[in-house]
């Protein structure tokens, strides 16, 4: 009965956001695509923070090597899309081990400041390069060079309807992942850590191999997000691999609800949907942005999705 619970809501989800499609205008066509991107983002954080316990604020460097991995091969040698995608992924990848293999030697805030300060080294890195990356200018991908075919299709990732979906299929991909992990023996041993690690300890199991483990599984998620971002939206800029991108998948999980699969995609659209609206009618819409976060975590203070689950849904992963 749980499981059908599960595989329900979750391709419930699927079908809804497929629907949508068809309906949407042209603004919120596009929104709801680049929503379905960063969630995928947010998901990668969420394996880390949420089911791990390790809370990072360095992030944004795995999202951006997605993204200049993917993007500056496409940019400057003509590379092939999906090869440019795939390279992206391996970037961050990657990335993940190396800072792994340091930053896991440390645990609680220092892990923190390690991770926020290899991130800062990586967006000054991207600055520094400017005659390659543009900096904060960035650089945007030709209509053609997202033009390709694959498998017999030929593919135009500017064309709204094949972004969507590509866009969808990512989240859908992560979204498995996700659950496949969470309910997995590694995911049990990932949430033990969590919990009490030196107890995990005690049982026999290796926590550092495993928080290793779970951050190359986000890092790669989180690039692969900034990998289709790049392909799916055309342009890459160091202001992706700013502290900011770190701070706000952070928001995101923690407003949809820490540790849950759907929660991510909530709090993504919801931030989302929440500055573009107030950001319209007043200047000032960070005040109102700060204000609302403030109220849902008064009222939902484990995210929405969480606390939906800790009172009504306690089946929901």
């Amino acid at each position: 009965m749980k499981d059908r619970r599960v595989l329900g809501l979750h391709l419930g989800l699927v079908v809804l956001l497929f629907a949508l499609q068809f309906v949407l205008p042209d603004y919120h066509h596009t929104n709801v695509a680049r929503i379905m991107v960063l969630a995928t983002y947010a998901m990668g954080y969420n394996l880390l923070v949420g089911y791990t316990g390790l809370l990072s604020l360095g992030h944004a460097m795995f999202f951006a090597a997605g993204l200049y991995g993917a993007g500056l091969p496409i940019y400057y040698f003509a590379m092939h899309p999906v090869g440019g995608f795939v390279l992206g992924c391996l970037a961050a990848l990657a990335l993940a081990i190396l800072v792994g293999l340091i930053a896991l030697r440390t645990t609680g805030v220092a892990f923190m400041i390690v991770t926020m300060m290899f991130a800062q080294a990586f967006f000054l890195a991207t600055l520094y390069f400017n005659d390659v990356t543009h900096g904060d200018e960035g650089l945007v991908l030709s209509p053609e060079a997202r033009r390709f075919a694959v498998l017999g299709l030929d593919l135009d990732l500017a064309e709204p309807m094949t972004r969507y979906n590509m866009a969808l299929a990512l989240f859908i991909g992560g979204m498995i992942v996700c659950l496949a992990l969470v309910r997995s023996p590694m995911g049990r041993v990932l949430v033990a850590i969590r919990e009490n690690e030196e107890r995990t300890k005690m049982l026999g199991y290796n926590a550092r191999d495993y928080k290793l483990l779970a951050l190359s599984l986000s890092g790669l998620l989180s690039g692969a997000a900034g990998a289709a971002y790049v392909l799916l939206f055309a342009y890459m800029g160091s202001s992706f691999a700013a502290i900011q991108y770190s701070i706000l998948p952070l928001l995101w999980v923690l407003l949809g609800g820490i540790g849950t699969v759907i929660g991510p995609l909530i709090g993504t659209a919801l931030m989302f949907y929440l500055i573009d609206k107030t950001s319209e009618v007043m200047s000032s819409y960070l005040i109102v942005v700060g204000a609302v976060l403030v109220a849902l975590v008064l009222f939902f203070p484990k995210g929405i999705a969480g606390s939906l689950r800790a009172r009504y849904l306690r089946w929901m992963p």
